[in-house]
């Protein structure tokens, strides 16, 4: 699983955990709390994609992202083995 692919995971769970969000155009310099998601909702979106790529990782390791194409930048080198 790509970075492009990680992205399109963590943009459809952002949506799926805030409905306002459907319909908005979102890119990879879009930050969740930016987009309304307090840090219950952004654990949750993590949680889900993290879920999606049958991945571990602790959660405080995903807060250096500050938004989601470095989120997925980070998920994607994690799962490729790339980063510790």
């Amino acid at each position: 699983m790509n970075q492009e692919d990680i992205l399109q995971l963590i943009i459809q769970h952002a949506r799926d955990v805030l409905p306002s969000l459907e319909g908005r155009e979102l890119s990879p310099t879009d930050s969740l709390r930016e987009l309304g998601a307090n840090s219950m909702d952004r654990s949750e979106i993590v949680m889900m994609t993290l879920e999606a790529i049958d991945m571990d990782m602790p959660l405080a390791e995903t807060i250096k992202a500050s938004n989601i194409g470095e989120l997925a930048q980070l998920l994607a080198d994690r799962k490729a083995g790339l980063t510790v």
